[in-house]
């Protein structure tokens, strides 16, 4: 299976045939459903304000790709807070009340995941959301994004005895599905999400919705897309059609 990258490889052919007939599809949620990470990025900031975090100085987008972005909050508050845990996971709580209280105004789709919702319901494979993201915020995007109905199972990373980027929320996922990851594939938008999608042994297709393709690259996705209107998606989705039928 041939891997491609943005713009760079354009022409390069991209196959999911191998994976035909295909039963599933699971995707992550911050990132893949909706673009969620300048949201995270405003509630940090505005959580990091209160407490006069970096002598006041607001964090950057750069910071929050390689600090927070895909991580799970526990680690993520072991990173802010090493030498107090505690006050990590309340700091991290609160920071999740800000951004649900964001995301009610700001929260909109990933262009052309519409499209490709249709594509799945007409084909009738099984769907999940798998995410590392707070149960609460999970159901209150995928609510707000109108696909509480779509979505035959969640899988919370935080609820599972290991997170992302290990392969166990997509595990249970496939279990729970009652489907086999040899017929299933997964869209991502991290590198974590993306090493957990490629151990537990399924293509993952990462979205460059806003962390570099390079980083991307490096957890080994199937390939890359912009957005679900990407070409390169429909041309191998396409291609799985044919070869399914």
């Amino acid at each position: 299976m041939t891997v491609s990258s943005g713009d760079n490889a354009a022409d390069t052919k991209t196959s999911l045939t191998g994976f035909a007939p295909l039963e599933a599809v699971l995707f992550d949620v911050d990132g893949t459903l909706c673009d969620s990470d300048p949201i995270h990025l405003q509630a940090f900031q505005i959580m990091f304000q209160e407490i006069g975090f970096n002598a006041g100085v607001p964090v950057d987008e750069q910071y929050f790709i390689e600090n927070m972005a895909g991580k799970h909050n526990d680690d993520i508050a072991r990173f802010l807070f090493p030498d107090d845990i505690p006050r990590g996971l309340k700091f991290m709580d609160d920071k999740e009340a800000v951004f649900r209280k964001l995301a009610a105004e700001k929260l909109t789709a990933i262009d052309g995941l519409y499209k490709l919702r249709k594509w799945i319901e007409d084909r009738g494979l099984k769907r999940a959301a798998v995410t590392n993201a707070p149960r609460a915020n999970a159901e209150s995007m995928i609510s707000r994004l109108g696909l509480s109905d779509f979505f035959q199972a969640l899988v919370i990373g935080d609820e599972c005895e290991h997170a992302k980027p290990h392969p166990e929320p997509y595990l249970k996922a496939i279990e729970l599905l009652k489907v086999s990851k040899e017929h299933t594939i997964i869209f991502e938008d991290s590198v974590s999400g993306i090493k957990a999608g490629v151990a537990a042994g399924m293509p993952a297709i990462g979205l460059t919705t806003r962390n570099p393709e390079h980083l991307l690259m490096q957890a080994k996705p199937t390939f890359l897309i912009k957005t679900y209107d990407d070409p390169k998606l429909w041309a191998a989705l396409e291609e799985l059609d044919k070869k399914s039928a």
